[in-house]
C-alpha cells in the first residue's frame, strides 16, 4: 500500500448514510469493508481520474470538493458538475471502460476507492446494494436532465438561484448550515457550468445583493433570502 492508500472502515464512517444504503447486516458490512479498504488523498487542483483513463473504480468523496469537466473542440473546458463530501465519482466510466472527463479537486480532498467489478459483484449478493447503485445511477441522469432544462429554458437569474438552491441543499444534508456557504468554485466555473459568461454571472450575483436576497464577500455567500430565490426559479425543480 504507498503512502497515500489508508485503511478506511464503512461500517464506522460518519458518512456512509450519504454514499452507501442503510439496511446492511454486519456480515454484509464486513464484504463492504472488505472492498472499499483504501482511500486517496488529491491536492487542491489536481486530477482523480482524467477523460481516457482506464475505468477501474467508482470515488466515495470522503473530504473536498471537486468539478467534472471536458475539453471542447476548441480547447475550452466546459464544466459538467461538481461533486461534494458523500457524492460518488466516476460513473462516467462505466459504459466504455473509459472515463470521459476530468475530476479535479477544487480543495484538497480525499476519497474512498470502491472497485467497480467487487462492488458489481458485491451488489448481486445484497439486493439492498444493488438498488443503491441503481439510485445513484438514476439521480445522475435526473441531474443530467435537470442541467438541460437550465440551459434551455431559463434566464440568467433563474439558472444562478437555482444553482444556489441546490448547493446549500446539498450541503444542509451534510449538516450544514441552510443559509451560508462558501463557494468552493470560482464565478468563472460556475458560469461554464450554467452556459453564462462570467460577466453575467457576476451582474447576476450583484444584482441579488443590490435586492437583498444575498451578501457576498468574496466567496462567502449567505443567502438572507431563500423564498425570493425560490420564486425567481419560479416552482422549477433545481438540478
Amino acid at each position: 500500500m504507498d503512502a497515500q492508500a489508508i485503511k478506511v472502515a464503512c461500517s464506522s464512517c460518519n458518512l456512509r448514510e450519504l454514499c452507501l444504503p442503510m439496511g446492511l447486516n454486519e456480515a454484509e458490512m464486513d464484504k463492504l469493508d472488505h472492498i472499499i479498504s483504501t482511500r486517496r488523498r488529491i491536492k487542491r487542483g489536481a486530477p482523480l481520474f482524467s477523460a481516457g483513463d482506464r475505468f477501474t473504480s467508482l470515488y466515495a468523496v470522503r473530504s473536498g470538493f471537486f468539478k467534472t469537466c471536458v475539453t471542447t473542440p476548441d480547447g475550452r473546458d466546459q464544466v459538467t458538475g461538481f461533486q461534494m463530501t458523500g457524492e460518488i465519482i466516476g460513473l462516467d466510466g462505466i459504459v466504455n471502460d473509459r472515463h470521459s472527463v476530468d475530476a479535479i479537486a477544487l480543495e484538497d480532498a480525499e476519497v474512498c476507492v470502491m472497485p467497480f467489478d467487487e462492488v458489481e459483484q458485491l451488489s448481486r449478493e445484497f439486493t439492498t446494494l444493488q438498488h443503491h447503485v441503481h439510485k445513484i445511477m438514476s439521480r445522475e441522469i435526473v441531474r443530467d436532465h435537470s442541467v438541460m432544462l437550465l440551459l434551455g429554458s431559463m434566464r440568467a437569474e433563474e439558472r444562478l438561484a437555482a444553482f444556489l438552491l441546490n448547493l446549500v441543499q446539498r450541503l444542509h444534508a451534510r449538516g450544514f448550515s441552510q443559509s451560508e456557504v462558501v463557494l468552493r468554485m470560482t464565478r468563472e466555473e460556475i458560469g461554464s457550468y450554467l452556459g453564462m459568461k462570467l460577466e453575467t454571472v457576476s451582474r447576476t450575483f450583484s444584482k441579488f445583493v443590490e435586492d437583498g436576497i444575498i451578501d457576498v464577500k468574496q466567496r462567502y455567500v449567505h443567502i438572507k433570502d431563500t423564498e425570493a430565490l425560490k420564486q425567481i426559479v419560479n416552482s422549477r425543480s433545481c438540478l
